[in-house]
């Protein structure tokens, strides 16, 4: 069995349900498998070779999940590309992977430029034509084993250099089960598509379909095209950024009535501060969700339901351990840590990644002994929750004292003037490093508070050494294309302050 199986198998039980809804039309899941048979068939007849990479670029439609899907339908590799990248970004993914076909919508066109590799274009009449022209396809059969590499998908790149992670057909099938049985999806959910499918919404489009669900897709991108899918089309879950959620709410007019049928809220891509978790709260009810994963264990090593944040102790966490995976704390020197030791927070299972693309080093370094190492510190406490701490090469150490950034974030951020901050150490002779901050207010806050009234504040809370040095000031913290602020982006400028 395949992860595209659990889409022919709902296709055959629930032909005339909805599966995606969009402002233009309502397909059922009858019509979306016969246009995933004509594309998949095309696809084939394109490049007959198995598990060759099939490149996606192109913005959130019905014609990318069409696309999507008939690349898994079509015993090929999916390599998805983000429009909101630049072009170099891009071309260095392209030149890496070698796809044979391109599938792009005008954007994704615009970004290619010259690059090799046979076209196919989800604007206009071509894809019509082109699914019409193999319109009496038959479901594509093809054999491969479990580890045989359903995607390539690049990391961030917030960090460090971006690295393309194989992930498997056994790493997609658990990922199915995982979400299914975290969530409990079923024929009445409507996931409101707010991420970009080319990152998190693809983690959660089979397990939507494989019980019957509909996907929900937006006419433009924003928190008002949000609010809109729920209050008048019926959303139910939404995966999303946790400045996405905080714009949500300020919305002018914004109420829990906006979101009757709101099941599941689930944040992700960053940490969200206790302080937002009860605003969170307060406004939506208990319906926010979490989950902890990376591009290697895709989407969820550990959840967080909505049950689990009835404790405020918990809020800190990410959640406990999710099937298919194994996680745990790990010393330097390879031991398995008791509950309440920080160490680097490893995984095993089904979830993770076969390797890097072409990176047999990296790989190397990164999955010993059939550990993935996450390259993220943290604690398990005594009830199995996972709490993060940071990225180790993120952890200050400054006057011989290890601050975590997330620590003095959690702080920083319960002022009622900050909206959203990141902390990071920089070299200083007295101290070896210095923690310090970069901060974006606000708007609505009023007075902008000095640079001294921050730092009083998280001295109050955390004493001298974790209290940053300096606070640097952002009228918008730089991102990534998928909303990550941009940690090493943030350091540079503060190492580099512009006259």
């Amino acid at each position: 069995m395949y992860p595209i199986d659990f889409f022919w198998r709902a296709a055959r039980r629930w032909p005339e349900r909805i599966a995606i809804d969009t402002p233009d039309e309502r397909i059922a899941y009858a019509e979306l498998a016969r246009r995933v048979r004509a594309l998949a068939a095309a696809l084939q007849a394109a490049d007959p070779q198995e598990q060759s990479r099939v490149a996606i670029c192109a913005h959130n439609s019905a014609a990318h999940i069409v696309a999507l899907l008939a690349v898994l339908a079509s015993g090929k590799t999916w390599v998805p590309l983000n429009p909101k990248s630049t072009a170099p970004e891009i071309r260095r993914i392209v030149d890496a992977t070698e796809p044979s076909v391109l599938v792009l919508d005008e954007a994704g066109t615009a970004l290619l430029g010259d690059a090799p590799g046979q076209r196919i274009a989800l604007d206009g009449p071509e894809l019509a034509n082109l699914i019409q022209r193999h319109a009496q396809a038959a479901e594509p059969r093809f054999t491969q084993p479990e580890q045989a590499t359903q995607a390539i998908k690049f990391t961030g790149g917030t960090t460090g250099l971006p690295k393309g992670v194989m992930q498997p057909y056994r790493a997609w099938m658990a990922n199915i089960v995982n979400q299914i049985q975290a969530w409990g999806f079923d024929e009445h959910t409507r996931y409101v598509v707010a991420a970009p499918i080319t990152h998190g919404t693809s983690t959660y489009l089979l397990p939507v379909l494989a019980q019957g669900g509909c996907h929900v897709l937006l006419a433009q991108g924003g928190a008002e095209a949000v609010r809109q899918a729920f209050r008048e089309r019926g959303g139910t879950v939404c995966f999303m950024p946790p400045t996405l959620v905080y714009m949500l709410m300020a919305l002018p007019g914004s109420s829990r009535a906006d979101y009757p049928q709101l099941r599941q809220l689930i944040y992700g891509g960053a940490p969200m501060p206790p302080e937002k978790i009860r605003a969170v709260r307060q406004f939506f009810g208990p319906v926010l969700g979490t989950t902890y994963g990376q591009t290697e264990a895709p989407q969820i090593l550990t959840v967080m339901r909505p049950d689990d944040f009835e404790d405020e102790r918990h809020w800190a966490a990410v959640g406990r351990t999710a099937w298919f995976s194994e996680v745990a704390i790990m010393s330097p020197s390879g031991e398995i840590l008791p509950p309440g030791e920080i160490g680097e927070v490893v995984a095993r299972g089904d979830l993770l990644m076969s390797g890097y693309w072409r990176l047999p080093d990296k790989t190397a370094e990164t999955l010993v002994d059939g550990w993935l190492h996450t390259g993220d510190r943290g604690l398990i406490d005594e009830q199995g929750y996972l709490f993060l701490k940071d990225r180790l090469r993120d952890v200050v150490i400054t006057g011989g004292f290890n601050v975590y950034p997330v620590d003095v974030e959690n702080a920083l951020g319960q002022h009622p003037a900050v909206h959203e901050c990141v902390v990071f150490g920089v070299p200083d002779d007295k101290w070896g490093e210095s923690v310090q901050a970069a901060v974006q207010l606000r708007p609505d806050a009023g007075p902008p508070p000095a640079e001294a009234e921050l730092i009083a504040f998280v001295r109050e809370r955390l004493g001298p050494v974790q209290t940053p040095k300096r606070i640097h000031f952002h009228a918008s913290l730089p991102r990534s294309p998928v909303g990550k602020v941009l940690k090493t982006e943030v350091r540079q400028q503060a190492l580099s302050p512009t006259p």
